[in-house]
């Protein structure tokens, strides 16, 4: 049974460690990281893009998967689903009623009074199912889903008035990460962050975890961030293992040991940022 994010996320907070996000693309994908996740005992968040869930046949499809994998492969850990930078309140509802158990309103492109009208009107519909919202303020830049943005810092007096005029469940404050891969080093604003932190009673998101050095992911731990955000690490990892057995076996054409082949590659990667996430 999925659980929603504060079944997961409250527990890191008071814990003071980082629950991952792991972006799901396919079937393998799920498999992977469930099995992983699973092997670790450690609680998942699996999240899903918008163009994740179109490439998959749809959001009952994607949230059917899950579930019927959690079933076959004797899943105990606590998984939520969760979408992720859904770009309007008609998303996040198909998303909600195809059973997911949390979503993501990205209205951070519009201004703060507009944000806060679409945020509360997804929260609204989301905490009547027992949904959880994660809401994002300033932008936060880099390219997901062929969707390119420039970097805006948030502040803290916007991410108090996002918060009490939304109702929302988890907050991710734009402080210099990007998603994707960085051009030069990353330079979060961990002041604020931890100002954010000690100002709001609800867990922080740092989104673009891809490329951060350890130790960075580690201080933003200690800073209060409660979830973070993993997609083109392991996109990578998969890539390059695939690619290695492609080379060493050109004549394969099996999608089961060609898509297969990046599997070890994916889990080793899931492990590195679940015990760097727990902050030991």
């Amino acid at each position: 049974m999925l659980v929603n994010g504060n079944k997961i996320l409250q527990d890191a907070k008071k814990g003071k460690y980082a629950v991952p996000q792991f972006n799901i693309n396919n079937l393998e994908w799920t498999k992977n990281i469930l099995e992983e996740c699973e092997n670790l005992n450690i609680a998942v968040i699996l999240g899903v893009s918008e163009g994740a869930a179109k490439y998959m046949g749809g959001y009952k499809v994607v949230a059917d998967m899950v579930k019927a994998l959690m079933e076959e492969l004797n899943i105990t850990i606590p998984v939520c689903l969760h979408l992720d930078h859904g770009s309007s309140f008609e998303s996040c509802k198909k998303a909600i009623d195809a059973g997911f158990s949390s979503v993501m309103i990205d209205a951070s492109k519009h201004e703060l009074e507009e944000n806060i009208r679409i945020t509360k009107e997804v929260v609204d519909y989301a905490h009547s199912k027992d949904v959880t919202v994660e809401a994002e303020v300033g932008h936060i830049g880099g390219t997901e889903d062929n969707v390119t943005a420039t970097s805006s810092n948030a502040t803290l007096e916007d991410c108090l008035t996002l918060v009490n005029g939304s109702n929302i469940d988890s907050l991710a404050p734009a402080l210099g990460s990007v998603h994707g891969l960085y051009k030069g080093e990353p330079n979060l604003d961990f002041e604020t962050m931890a100002e954010i932190n000690e100002n709001l009673s609800i867990p922080l998101v740092l989104h673009g975890g891809t490329g951060i050095p350890d130790y960075d992911i580690k201080k933003a731990i200690s800073c209060g961030i409660s979830k973070i955000n993993i997609n083109t690490e392991l996109q990578i990892a998969w890539h390059d293992a695939v690619k290695k057995f492609i080379s060493e076996n050109p004549d394969a054409y099996d999608p089961r040991k060609v898509i297969g082949s990046g599997k070890e590659a994916m889990k080793a990667k899931v492990r590195e940022k679940v015990e760097m996430f727990n902050n030991k």
